[in-house]
């Protein structure tokens, strides 16, 4: 009979970028449990809502997280919006939504890139981080910041881009879709990387919805759920509908991200081409009374956003609950049954961010 050992696993390890620590309990070289243990970095953002006025909190909740910190601005203001009862010009939304799936492209060819250094692949990764600075190069170019934009206000937007920059963005974009295909088509097709991928870490469809993952986990195990459908934002003008793969296991898992890299380029043409000219900002006046909760599809999955107010400049309450949150219980499922050396490909591919979850 096998016995039992524990192994800690992080808080600090090679493929682990931010803090999170599990105990592994293996028999042999098989995990048979995984026990997470978060807490390391928590900075109490949320509790800033008692010190920032709700215009200026803004910039405090995008630095939840450097990948996906213009969703998350978004993600406050679409909910301080929907308090106030204020309705947002639509250009506005159509820069909104842009930027949203430029940040995703940027987020997603980040992730590859990991990805790849956590299988040893060093080329890939650099050619991967390589491509992405590109997309970086046209956030700084269009919102001043590589990282934080701080463009997104209660209203609109902070600043307009113009149309020829507009032009530019997806002619960049197309630029480098041979590229950014050559590459992908490596995850996809090289043998060497399939074998560390495929069949590992299945997650069913059951599974997924019993466990409530979101995004692209829940995505690639058959769960058709993309809140971008829902509402948000212009996209229901753009006409798309979410990537989804059957399998489960971490190949379908980047497989997903990949194919939503390419429908993300595809959703800043239609919508560059569609944008209305006009306002950007909707004139902003009181304060927030009453409560509201929205939800988002960042990079990672849906987020959920709420907050409450009671009529005076700061909120009572703001609260966020991210996508790792959610896909923490589902890692912990795939964790079963794995092999040991195969437990950083399986955390990889839930693309954890412990500061959006440790806020």
């Amino acid at each position: 009979m096998a016995k039992r050992t524990i192994i800690p696993f992080g808080p600090q390890h090679p493929v682990l970028p931010e803090p999170v620590h599990l105990d592994l309990v293996i028999e042999d070289e098989t995990v048979v449990e995984a026990i997470p243990s978060i807490g390391f970095i928590h900075r109490g953002l949320e509790k800033l809502v008692e010190k920032k006025e709700y215009t200026e909190m803004v910039y405090v909740i995008e630095r939840i997280c450097g990948i996906c910190s213009f969703g998350h601005g978004w993600g406050y203001v679409h909910c301080v919006e929907g308090a106030m009862g204020v309705e947002v010009p639509e250009r506005a939304e159509y820069l909104r939504t842009i930027l949203h799936e430029l940040g995703r492209i940027h987020s997603h060819l980040l992730w590859l890139g990991l990805l790849a250094d956590g299988f040893g692949f060093e080329s890939l990764f650099q050619h991967c981080w390589r491509i992405r600075e590109t997309v970086l190069d046209l956030f700084e170019e269009t919102t001043g910041g590589r990282v934080v934009f701080s463009i997104c206000k209660v209203g609109g937007m902070n600043k307009d881009i113009d149309n020829d920059t507009l032009k530019k963005i997806v002619t960049t974009l197309r630029g480098i879709e041979k590229e950014i295909k050559q590459y992908t088509d490596v995850f996809l097709e090289d043998t060497s990387v399939k074998n560390r991928l495929c069949g590992v870490g299945v997650l069913s469809k059951q599974d997924a919805i019993d466990l409530c993952a979101v995004g692209p986990v829940a995505r690639a195990s058959g769960v058709e759920q993309d809140i971008r459908l829902a509402g948000t934002g212009m996209y229901q003008e753009l006409g798309f509908e979410p990537i989804i793969e059957e399998a489960g296991d971490c190949y379908a898992r980047c497989k997903v991200r990949i194919r939503e890299v390419f429908q993300s380029i595809d959703l800043i043409d239609k919508a560059v081409a569609k944008i209305p000219d006009g306002e950007i900002d909707a004139k902003v006046k009181g304060n927030v009374e009453g409560e509201f909760i929205t939800r988002m599809e960042q990079p990672r999955g849906e987020a959920v956003y709420y907050c409450k107010g009671q009529g005076t400049k700061f909120l009572e309450r703001m609260r966020v609950r991210t996508p790792t949150n959610m896909n923490i219980p589902a890692m912990v499922k795939m964790l079963q049954g794995c092999d040991l050396a195969d437990v950083p490909m399986v955390v990889l591919t839930i693309d954890p961010c412990i500061s959006c979850t440790e806020r």
